[in-house]
């Protein structure tokens, strides 16, 4: 999409260009994920904080120490609010736990304090459905895993889960992280109780399960492969319907195959197979193949709510040629749709299709993309693109927390074929 730039006039201009271009700069401190200095071709770097602090301490609960905000903040013209991702860095402090829940936390200290960073109090509502939730569960399938690594259980009991799980949530309060992370991510502490799945302890999971099959599939995820031509999602289903069954039935290929009471019962026992997982893999493993599960999962539906465009059909509806009216429409919607949250560069291809099919069905034939200019990267917040594959925020003492945004350049959406996207897929024919 196009946004004109006010003209600034005669003796003004100079000291105002500085002045504009500073605050450029700090407006796109917004995302991230940098590894090096370096930046890879077709990429672009935008920061979320920059903020000079102190890097944090490796002590889980040693406070990190932050100097004070050295950015300078300009005021905003009249009416303007600050951008989405104006930087800015929450405090830490010592969390009061509950003293009910037997963990040394220390354990598990890198996981945390990535899951910390991942969430942080400013971003976590912005990219909760690519990177704070997926790590957020990934963390709790892990620490399910870590508690009962000496019993024989897979699962917490209910009371000692509540307690845990608030433990959890304080302790990454306490590194930067939102509060609300389990509203945001819609996760319970229900979840690591293994809920209704009628197998919870190890002895009787090993008899059920083939665990060989199970651990091999999933102790090395080829990332380019598994979301298309997937090996470890099935042997977890596998394993979650061999647990989960009330009742066993002869499918066609003579194979014995488990009828689960419910769905629920299904995702109650593959948590509890997630939690056998990451009994037998190291922390850092384990984080990466669930991290890379939940991005095949969240890359197949667009995570956008769209409201129904009527302004936009009655504008477009029988334009064949670019038209003012018509684009402005598409772009004021856009905008609009944009606020939500980041996304992946995959599902702003499913996003342009939703909202390409809801155009075609109110009687927009032509290509509104091309002719207004709209981008893959417009339905991201503030034109930010994350990777398809999973990304964390990095923590930089100079630049603060930081990740990567996808195809800088300005690839047009592409418009749909019809207005059924039942039959979309992503993958390359035959995967």
């Amino acid at each position: 999409m196009n946004f004109a730039n006010s003209d600034i006039a005669g003796s003004y201009l100079a000291g105002s260009l500085c002045h504009q271009l500073i605050l450029f700069i700090i407006w796109l401190s917004g995302f991230q994920d940098v590894f090096s200095l370096q930046m890879p071709p077709g990429s672009r770097q935008i920061f979320s904080t920059s903020e000079l602090a102190t890097p944090p301490s490796s002590g889980l609960f040693q406070p990190i120490e932050i100097s004070p905000a050295v950015i300078p903040h300009y005021p905003l013209p009249p009416g303007d609010a600050l951008p989405p991702m104006y930087p800015s860095f929450p405090t830490t402090y010592n969390p009061v736990l509950t003293g009910k829940c037997p963990v040394n936390f220390s354990a598990i200290s890198s996981l945390m304090e990535r899951t910390a960073f991942d969430c942080s109090q400013p971003l976590a509502a912005h990219v909760g459905n690519v990177v704070c939730c997926p790590q957020f569960s990934s963390l709790l399938h892990i620490f399910q895993g870590f508690y009962s690594t000496s019993t024989d259980n897979l699962v917490l009991h209910d009371a000692v889960a509540d307690d845990c799980f608030t433990d959890i949530v304080s302790i990454l309060a306490s590194r930067g992280a939102n509060s609300s992370i389990p509203t945001i991510c819609a996760i319970k502490s229900s979840n690591l109780t293994g809920g209704s799945c009628p197998v919870k302890d190890l002895t009787t999971f090993d008899k059920k399960v083939n665990t060989t099959n199970l651990l091999e599939a999933c102790s090395t995820i080829d990332p380019l492969k598994e979301c298309c031509r997937p090996n470890c999602q099935p042997a977890i289903m596998e394993a979650a319907l061999q647990i989960s069954a009330s009742q066993s039935v002869v499918n066609d290929n003579k194979n014995v195959v488990g009828i689960p009471k419910s769905f629920d019962t299904l995702n109650d026992c593959k948590g509890v197979v997630y939690s056998w997982l990451s009994r037998k893999l190291p922390f850092d493993a384990a984080n990466d193949a669930f991290r890379l599960l939940s991005s095949c999962k969240v890359n197949k539906v667009c995570p956008l709510e769209f409201k129904q465009p009527t302004e936009v059909i009655k504008a477009c509806r029988n334009v064949a040629a670019p038209s003012p009216s018509c684009c402005s429409s598409v772009n004021a919607y856009i905008a609009d749709i944009q606020k939500q949250m980041l996304i992946t560069n995959r599902q702003a291809i499913l996003c342009a299709t939703v909202f390409g099919s809801m155009l075609q069905k109110g009687g927009v034939l032509t290509d509104i993309y091309g002719l207004c200019d709209v981008d893959l990267k417009d339905f991201s917040l503030q034109g930010c693109l994350l990777r398809s594959l999973p990304a964390d925020l990095v923590y930089d003492n100079t630049a603060g927390l930081s990740f990567l945004c996808d195809l800088s350049d300005n690839i047009v959406a592409p418009w749909p074929l019809s207005s059924s996207i039942t039959s979309l897929s992503l993958c390359a024919p035959g995967n």
